[in-house]
Parts: structure tokens; C-alpha cells; sequence
């Protein structure tokens, strides 16, 4: 019998699916409104940033309120993925995905010019997994800040989040040099994040369980220093102390200090989706790739109830409007790919245990 959207929509599984996806979104939209900001300049323009408006990026064009940025069109562009495969995906299935939805013009518009050189080699036909070695920026952001839905299709598999996001993150870096391990950290966490019984630790562990000694220690650091502050605002200084270059392209967009921030923000915030969105926001630098790290670990946890619902209501207007997507799915529509895709994975788990059980009989 065919679930309708009502049904779904009333489960715990829809409500962290689109908790994760929301959050991220919102945060990603807002963030860029103030990305490279220092903390006493949006505090100057806003007092504290909590609302979303219209902005120009890369001096391209006026973004509309609640108009999200290339790292949501990456995370687009796996939930389509995920779509035509129904489930888990691997490199060569979003390489497909990029080669059919990728308008080239798009870049330095809605798409970032570091990622122009890999759909260039992917449309030319190298193989998905070759792709990311040619990376211009190992070590970016990109992937890591994108990579939630590949912890959601693996929902409550954090080990084969893990091994998932080594495959599908070849597209856009190579195996060396940890930028994959640090995209590993979101999407065990977020795969953990999806059980009914995790916590706050429990996430926390589960994206550390599994990744590069240099990555656990380097976060396990920045968690052992910051873990007592009693608010997002009081780690700020601790961070600008041991995060702070300048000067070089994408300077503020590392894998490793934006994945670091994203879980300790995540741990002091308690996981709330909303807290974490304000939180990451206001904290300076890659402002958008915080809270799209922060609030998508929040919202895979806490689901959507403390979002507002006119962050919500923004952000899918400005997306199904946007001419510039490679995708106009609403939230609820991003969502719905992914809960589907996750029940076609339980059918195939199911599939299997049965399988296995008549052999041992």
C-alpha cells in the first residue's frame, strides 16, 4: 500500500529528513548574506542576524530573500541524483546527474568557479572517481558542507555514510589529503543523527568513529576547549585564535575549519536547528558553510519544530522562483525524494535479512 505525503509527513523519519534539509537551506541562505563578515560588522549592520534578505553574491546578481547559494545547488544536485536512483548513489550516478542539470553559464552566478574545472573533465567523459584529483583546492569545503543527503539515504548507518561519501565525494576531491574525511564527519553524524534514540553525544561519536586520526584529534581539540562555554558567542574567541587566515583563495572555506566549528557549535547548541542557524550566522567568515554544517547536524537530530516557519516559507519561494537552480523542488519536495529513497533502501535491507535468514535455517 502506497504511503500518501500526509502519512509521511507525520513521521519521525520525514521530520529529521526535512529538519536536516531545512535548517541547511536556511542557513545557507541567511549565512550568505554575510559571508566573510568578521563578527563586529554584521553585529554593526544587524544587531543579531536572525531574519533573511535579499543580497548579491559573487556581484552577479540580486538574490531575492531566502535565495540559497552553490553549496545548497550541490546538495541540490544529490537529491536529484538520489531521485533517479531511488536510493544510494554513487559518483558516476551524480556525475550523470551533473552532465543532464549543470548549466555551464551558471558558474560564478549560482555555482562556484572552483567546481567549473570538474564538470568540465565529467562532461568531457573521465570516469566519476578520477574527477575530484583534479581539484584546484584540496582540502575545500565543497563537498563536506554539501554532503547531508548522503548521511540521510544511509539513515541510522552512520559506517555506511562513511564509506558512501568516499565514493560519491570523488567527484569533487581526491582520496588524499582528508578533504574527504572531513565531508565523513557530517555525514556519519547526520546518519546517526537519524536514530530514534540519538543524542547530542551520540552524533558526536558516531562522526568521529570512523575518520582519520589527524581529523578526530584536530576536532576533538576544538570540542575539548569550547565544550563548557555556555553559549555559541562565548567560543568565538577560542576560534578566531586558532582560525584565521587570510589572504589566499578560499581561505575561510576549509574543510577542516569548518567542519571543526560546525560540531562544536552543534555540541554547545545543543543540537536546535534554530539556535544553530542564528548561532553560525552571526560567528564571521564562511558563514554560510557553518551554519549549512551546524544546523543540518541540528536538524537531522531535532527535526524541524523550532525553525520558523517564515524562514521556511522565504526560502521556498525564493527556490522555486529561482532561474538560476539546478533545481526548483520546495523543502517538502527535497524532502519527500529522500524519505523515499530511504524506504526503498529498508525494502532492500529487508530483502537481504530474509535472504540470509532462509540459509541459515
Amino acid at each position: 500500500m502506497m504511503t500518501t505525503n500526509n502519512e509521511k509527513r507525520n513521521t519521525k523519519l520525514y521530520d529529521k529528513i526535512f529538519g536536516c534539509i531545512a535548517a541547511s537551506n536556511i542557513g545557507s541562505s541567511m549565512g550568505a548574506m554575510v559571508e566573510t563578515w568578521d563578527p563586529e560588522r554584521i553585529k554593526d549592520k544587524y544587531g543579531v542576524l536572525d531574519r533573511l534578505e535579499g543580497y548579491c553574491h559573487y556581484g552577479a546578481y540580486q538574490r531575492k530573500p531566502g535565495t540559497t547559494e552553490d553549496g545548497i545547488e550541490r546538495q541540490r544536485l544529490l537529491v536529484s541524483a538520489i531521485k533517479e536512483k531511488g536510493g544510494r548513489i554513487t559518483a558516476e550516478d551524480l556525475r550523470e546527474i551533473w552532465i543532464r542539470d549543470i548549466n555551464p553559464e551558471k558558474f560564478n552566478v549560482q555555482m562556484e568557479p572552483c567546481d567549473e574545472i570538474l564538470y568540465k573533465l565529467a562532461a568531457a567523459g573521465m570516469p566519476a572517481g578520477n574527477v575530484g584529483q583534479y581539484s584546484d583546492y584540496m582540502g575545500i569545503v565543497s563537498f563536506a558542507r554539501s554532503c547531508h543527503p548522503v548521511g540521510l539515504i544511509n539513515a541510522c548507518n552512520p559506517h555506511q555514510a562513511y564509506v558512501d561519501t568516499f565514493d560519491v565525494g570523488r567527484l569533487y576531491q581526491p582520496l588524499h589529503g582528508l578533504g574527504l574525511d572531513w565531508a565523513t564527519v557530517l555525514s556519519a553524524g547526520i546518519a546517526e543523527a537519524m536514530k530514534p534514540t540519538a543524542t547530542v553525544d551520540s552524533v558526536v561519536d558516531a562522526s568521529l568513529r570512523y575518520v582519520h586520526v589527524k581529523v578526530r584529534n584536530e576536532i576533538e581539540r576544538a570540542l575539548e576547549a569550547t565544550k563548557n562555554c555556555e553559549s555559541i558567542e562565548d567560543m568565538k574567541p577560542w576560534f578566531y585564535q586558532h582560525y584565521n587566515g587570510v589572504g589566499t583563495p578560499y581561505c575561510y572555506s576549509m574543510g577542516n575549519e569548518i567542519i571543526t566549528k560546525g560540531v562544536c557549535l552543534f555540541y554547545v547548541g545543543k543540537g536546535n536547528p534554530k539556535d544553530l542557524v542564528i548561532g553560525a550566522v552571526n560567528f564571521g567568515r564562511d558563514t554560510d558553510c557553518l551554519a549549512a554544517v551546524s544546523s543540518g547536524l541540528g536538524g537531522a537530530l531535532s527535526g524541524a519544530s523550532s525553525l520558523r516557519q517564515d524562514w521556511i516559507d522565504t526560502v521556498d519561494d525564493a527556490m522555486t522562483t529561482n532561474e538560476h537552480t539546478v533545481s526548483r523542488r520546495s523543502l517538502a519536495e527535497m524532502a519527500d525524494v529522500v524519505y523515499d529513497g530511504v524506504i526503498n533502501e529498508r525494502a532492500k535491507m529487508q530483502d537481504q535479512a530474509n535472504a540470509i535468514s532462509e540459509l541459515i535455517k
